[in-house]
């Protein structure tokens, strides 16, 4: 089985801020491929299914963000999965811009509590990543602010094309084509910021 896990926060204030975007991934995932993901076991929302002949369990954390590992080492744990191997983490990235995601084979949290907590508690930072892009924080604001703020309205119409392409990247990820992944997504697109 292979575990893809979105990041973010389960309270209904937090829903479609920019740190959500991983659960927003995981969502659309589930629609796409019916998989329900409402079973409530190991601190997360779990739903297991296939994805194009892959079996899969899709998860959201529901320890909140800086407590993601928590419940991703209890889901590692008990089906016995190499991280390294059968594992891959969606996540928000503020240094690319809105529609633009990023594909990583492995590497450090980058300042993301989220994959900081799991790499702690797994063990590891050799996991598969998928990168959101929701663009920089203006000068002066919070950061925690600006990651549990909304999207203006077009800003929201770039990440869910980036939420497509994510959902691509999966496809390809979970049939060993990592490298064609990254080489297909990681270019940045037009009218980006970077």
């Amino acid at each position: 089985m292979f575990l893809i896990v979105g990041l973010g926060n389960p309270d209904k204030r937090y829903e479609n801020t920019r740190h959500n975007v991983g659960f927003d991934t995981i969502d659309a995932l589930a629609e796409r491929y019916h998989i329900p993901v409402k079973d409530k076991k190991h601190k997360a929302l779990c739903g297991t299914g296939v994805i194009e002949g892959t079996k899969v369990m899709l998860a959201k954390p529901q320890t909140y963000m800086n407590l993601s590992g928590e419940s991703v080492a209890e889901i590692v744990q008990f089906y016995k999965l190499d991280p390294e191997e059968e594992m891959l983490v969606i996540f928000d990235d503020i240094s690319l811009a809105p529609g633009n995601i990023r594909i990583r084979k492995k590497g450090s949290a980058g300042g993301h509590n989220g994959v900081k907590s799991i790499i702690a508690d797994v063990g590891t930072q050799n996991f598969m990543r998928i990168k959101v892009g929701v663009g920089e924080k203006p000068a002066g604001w919070d950061l925690a602010d600006y990651v549990l703020g909304k999207f203006p309205e077009e800003d929201r119409k770039a990440v869910n094309s980036a939420i497509e392409d994510a959902q691509e990247a999966v496809v390809m990820m979970l049939q060993g084509q990592v490298d064609k992944a990254m080489n297909d997504f990681n270019a940045k697109k037009q009218g980006s910021k970077e």
